[in-house]
């Protein structure tokens, strides 16, 4: 299993259909558990998926239309019922806050769950640890909406061959990391002459949305960007006006950003499963990178990290 991977718990959008659960994405993250917009059957999807309440360290949702959201209850009643022991933090756009609320809340059971709420507000660093920071921007749908970004600090990689040259083993790597400089081999080595720039890694959630400077701004340099591809390339109008993309627009936020790995999701109802090779070749005609289209359950690894941080 993969420390770092995308779970697709549903690929539906508005309605679920025999072959699609409404949304919900839980990514691995080493030892954090991301749940992304889980939809109405998402508890259901975890049981299939073998995702648990207790892996789930932190919830974001993009918006509240029914498709993203309703599965919201049920989850944090069953981590109540599950007794999770940890903090949970609860993300989501600020104008919707008493919504948020009336989820929580939407039926009687003992709340046993320690959540913290993170309103979103614009563009913002939602929360950040030793580990990563989650950013958000404000999308354009046609009710408040963000997008979320998950960057990882640019470190160093070890050289071993490097480190054996010098004899440096054990626990001097350790303390050559942490204090920049050692002495060995009888002279002062630097972190620099034993290792070299290993940049963080990106992931990216752009959802419900017209084609708009924020969605470009989360895909920045994405090793893997989620993206909503509601609606083939001639329904250009129809995605406009109810603030969607086409998988063509997907394609092209992907090659103009910079991503290495593009997953489409958020499927209409009225594409059959057979018409996920159209949608993909749309995104693929925009965008020179690797298209994967999700499907209910896949498991995708997030690509491996680049060597160094110019790559």
């Amino acid at each position: 299993m993969s420390n770092r991977e995308l779970v697709v718990l549903g690929t539906a959008s508005q309605a679920p259909t025999r072959s699609r659960n409404h949304n919900g994405y839980f990514l691995r993250w080493d030892d954090e558990g991301l749940l992304f917009d889980p939809g109405e059957g998402t508890q259901r999807q975890m049981l299939f998926a073998g995702v648990t309440a207790s892996q789930i360290t932190r919830i974001c949702v993009t918006h509240f239309h029914g498709d993203h959201c309703l599965g919201l209850p049920g989850v944090l009643q069953r981590m109540s019922l599950d007794q999770v022991a940890h903090v949970v933090e609860a993300c989501y756009p600020a104008e919707s806050h008493e919504v948020f609320g009336r989820l929580r809340h939407a039926s009687l059971f003992h709340d046993r769950l320690l959540l913290r709420e993170r309103r979103v507000s614009g563009a913002s660093v939602v929360t950040r640890t030793a580990a990563f920071r989650l950013e958000a921007q404000s999308l354009s749908h046609i009710v408040p909406t963000v997008g979320y970004r998950l960057v990882e600090p640019d470190g160093r990689r070890m050289l071993p061959d490097r480190l054996a040259a010098l004899g440096i083993a054990g626990p001097d790597i350790s303390r050559l990391q942490h204090e920049g400089r050692l002495a060995a081999d009888g002279r002062m080595v630097t972190l620099a002459e034993v290792s070299e720039p290993r940049r963080g890694q990106r992931f990216a959630f752009v959802m419900d949305t017209r084609i708009c400077d924020a969605a470009f701004a989360l895909a920045d340099g994405a090793d893997m960007l989620v993206c909503e591809s509601t609606f083939a390339n001639a329904e250009a109008s129809l995605a406009r006006e109810w603030g969607h993309l086409t998988a063509g627009q997907a394609g092209r936020i992907a090659a103009q950003s910079g991503v290495r790995l593009l997953v489409l999701t958020h499927f209409s109802q009225r594409y059959e499963p057979g018409d996920g090779e159209r949608l993909a070749d749309e995104a693929a005609a925009e965008f020179g990178g690797e298209v994967v289209l999700a499907r209910d359950l896949d498991r995708i690894p997030v690509p491996a990290r680049r060597a160094t941080a110019a790559a």
